[in-house]
């Protein structure tokens, strides 16, 4: 966030050079999200998005656990506001479903740390992450079937990370996954001790920061653009994309460096 922005009421931030970390911080509710949270994760990537130094966003939970989903209180304060609203209820789920499009389609590289309960929204954040790590100990729930109502904005991303198959699976038995079950499924990259995450995520992060952000950027944008289309009508685009970053000023400094034997500039010294 920059420095108009208020001191978010429901996160935890902390930069780390070209890292901001926004960790989920109502540990009473095992951060069950709030709308108020739903809008300030919005904000944390948009100030990220805008203030040209960030390159990764890692998302964490507080207090042992990532996120129980939604906070049932949001919706049954939008039932109350339905005879003046009838669209309250919508507008509530849709916040969180723009939240989720949002982390899907940024240029910033995306982690997610995953202890504790995840569950609900939790878990259509998990899959919406470039990289999803686990704690040995991390349970995954879908149990809005179970509550009676249905994880309609986490479904696309459920469908993509884990296939049709297993994501209705988990539909219809209000699934529950351990780490290794999710790790099996690619619901999550790798599963470690609690002990052990701090270290597999600050390796995870140097990986990623010594890759150029515009050329992730594009890469990522390329990609989700090929799951919908055949390869051979992405052929023309793809050679734009890769001249217009060969001829960039990533691409004259990464291979100016590669035959220098140096580091780009890009990576941390």
């Amino acid at each position: 966030m920059n420095a108009a922005q208020a001191t978010p009421q429901t996160l935890l931030l902390k930069r780390d050079g070209a890292v901001l970390h926004v960790t989920l911080n109502r540990p009473e509710t095992r951060n069950a999200m709030s709308l108020a949270m739903v809008l300030e994760l919005r904000e944390a990537l948009a100030g990220a998005q805008a203030d040209g130094a960030t390159r990764v966003l890692v998302l964490r939970g507080a207090g042992g656990h990532f996120c129980a989903g939604a906070d049932l209180r949001d919706m049954a304060g939008a039932r109350m506001k339905l005879a003046e609203d009838p669209e309250a209820l919508v507008k509530v789920n849709q916040a969180f479903g723009d939240l989720c499009v949002a982390y899907a389609n940024t240029g910033l590289a995306t982690v997610a740390v995953l202890e504790g309960t995840v569950m609900g929204g939790g878990l259509g954040l998990a899959c919406v992450v470039d990289v999803a790590l686990a704690g040995s100990g991390a349970v995954f729930r879908l149990p809005e079937t179970s509550l009676g109502v249905v994880p309609a904005q986490i479904a696309p991303f459920l469908v993509e990370r884990l296939g049709y198959a297993e994501a209705k699976r988990l539909a219809v038995t209000g699934g529950r996954l351990d780490s290794q079950a999710a790790l099996t499924l690619r619901l999550v990259h790798a599963v470690h001790a609690a002990g052990a995450l701090d270290h597999a995520l600050a390796a995870v992060l140097a990986e990623i920061l010594q890759n150029a952000p515009g050329a992730v950027a594009a890469t990522k944008a390329l990609m989700a653009q090929a799951r919908f289309s055949k390869p051979a009508s992405m052929v023309h685009h793809a050679a734009e994309v890769f001249s217009q970053a060969a001829l960039g000023t990533e691409g004259v400094e990464g291979t100016t460096a590669f035959l220098q034997k140096r580091k780009a500039s890009w990576v941390p010294q």
